[in-house]
């Protein structure tokens, strides 16, 4: 392992990461190789459950299309934040978590210090030219004893890395194609956010960036 102003660069074959803050992992190019299965997993989900852009209870509609897979998906109306088992678009249960993507999901958070992480719900963001994420945390969850495992594809982006108070300024973090980063512990409840995307051609995503977001959801019981 070689290390150049802080960074760890890897040699062939070996795990390149970094630390950039307490309780955040970042883990360069962990599924670059795997990136086309992963991408075409993506496919099916969205042929299930299309991408959509979501309206945020103030009725800003959100520059991020989404959509899920697992046994819970994240929406977003003018009644609030929630998860649902079902896809408020289709009336259906959300698409099952293909089986790569959980063993991705898994393996990252092992590799980030979380080898019991149980996702069951898999937010999926496609960042088109300009969007955008602004600041905010993870918080419906409810259980925030399992970590946040975040996957890059496609266009680079630049993640933005807070603290526990939005006011603190965050860092501007490169994510590329194949990055994942992991935060949990003391960083569950960090703000983060994206900045606006670049316009550019990726060679699998076409013009946009597609992010995975995998968490472990409460249930009500």
């Amino acid at each position: 392992m070689m290390q150049n102003n802080g960074r760890l660069w890897a040699e062939p074959n070996e795990l390149s990461r970094e630390s950039p803050a307490e309780g955040v992992t970042l883990l360069h190019g962990f599924c670059r190789e795997d990136a086309p299965q992963i991408y075409e997993a993506i496919r099916q989900v969205e042929s299930i459950s299309p991408f959509r852009q979501m309206v945020v209870p103030g009725g800003h509609t959100m520059s991020v299309a989404m959509t899920n897979c697992g046994e819970l998906g994240w929406t977003t109306d003018r009644s609030g934040y929630r998860y649902t088992p079902e896809d408020p678009m289709t009336g259906a249960p959300w698409p099952a978590m293909p089986e790569i993507l959980l063993s991705l999901a898994r393996r990252a958070a092992a590799e980030g210090g979380s080898a019991e992480f149980r996702p069951n719900g898999c937010l999926i963001n496609r960042y088109a030219v300009g969007a955008r994420l602004s600041l905010h945390q993870d918080r419906n969850e409810r259980d925030y004893s399992q970590p946040i495992v975040s996957v890059s594809l496609g266009l680079p982006a630049t993640f933005l890395l807070g603290t526990l108070r939005r006011t603190d300024t965050p860092r501007r973090i490169r994510v590329e194609h194949g990055d994942v980063l992991v935060w949990g512990g003391p960083a569950r409840l960090i703000f983060h956010g994206i900045a606006p995307i670049r316009a550019g051609h990726d060679p699998l995503t076409g013009n946009y960036r597609i992010n995975l977001t995998f968490r472990h959801v409460a249930s009500d019981d």
